[in-house]
């Protein structure tokens, strides 16, 4: 029952994301997914040997990181991974751990710190040091409850843009720099349309595994801290 009751909260999610997906309510999850699809690059591009010149996001729901050095192809496979990695660890993080509070704090330091290190307009530093703000201030302030609900919707937000990112990236033929299209080019073997391809089924595989394990129980009774909250807010 336990198990039933948490898939159905998400489902809840889901649906309440994608009605809303058009409105100011999702607009700054939305911002975040392509702060952290463009911060993504960038860790590839320093794993891989290079590093970040600067990064940029804009209020359009457009980013840029610009890399120097480092392999080009995972930095460009690393945004559309990333920003679905990123929303299903936060999700695992909120609905399997205790670390809700720990986690708000850690992303918005994260995201304070590499705005300031790598931010290089206006709005990147606005969005970026404000919503890291206000993570930090969830974590500190609000109960652990709160927080896991508010990182589960971050988390599922997340793994929905991804994938609507890549559709996005594929079907729009006037983007001539899209991270399918530059994968096209760099391969030089396998179109923009088959590159979206791949991606959107490792997307859409990886979203409900995300979904399934973030529902499954953390312990052998099939309880824990965030099905205890389940239970005291029925």
């Amino acid at each position: 029952m336990v198990l039933f009751k948490r898939y159905i909260a998400f489902l809840l999610i889901f649906i309440a994301i994608v009605l809303l997906w058009n409105t100011m309510v999702i607009y700054p999850l939305k911002i975040f997914v392509v702060f952290m699809h463009e911060v993504s690059h960038g860790l590839a591009a320093i794993a891989t040997g290079g590093s970040i010149v600067k990064i940029e996001i804009n209020q359009h729901e457009g980013g840029l990181a610009l890399t120097r050095g480092g392999s080009r192809f995972w930095t460009l496979s690393a945004g559309y991974l990333g920003s679905l990695l990123w929303g299903g660890v936060i999700l695992l993080l909120a609905a399997r751990t205790r670390l809700g509070k720990v986690a708000s704090v850690f992303i918005g330091i994260g995201m304070v710190a590499i705005t300031i290190g790598f931010g290089s307009d206006t709005f990147t530093y606005l969005f970026g040091i404000g919503f890291g703000v206000v993570l930090i201030l969830l974590g500190l302030f609000l109960p652990e409850v709160v927080n896991d609900w508010i990182l589960r919707i971050i988390g599922i937000t997340s793994c929905l843009y991804a994938i609507l990112d890549i559709k996005s990236d594929v079907l729009d033929r006037s983007n001539l720099r899209s991270d399918a299209r530059m994968l096209a080019e760099e391969t030089n073997f396998l179109s923009t349309e088959v590159w979206g391809l791949i991606w959107i089924v490792i997307a859409v595989g990886l979203t409900f595994w995300f979904l399934y394990i973030a529902g499954k129980s953390s312990n052998a009774t099939g309880t824990d801290s965030t099905d205890s909250a389940a239970t005291e807010m029925s």
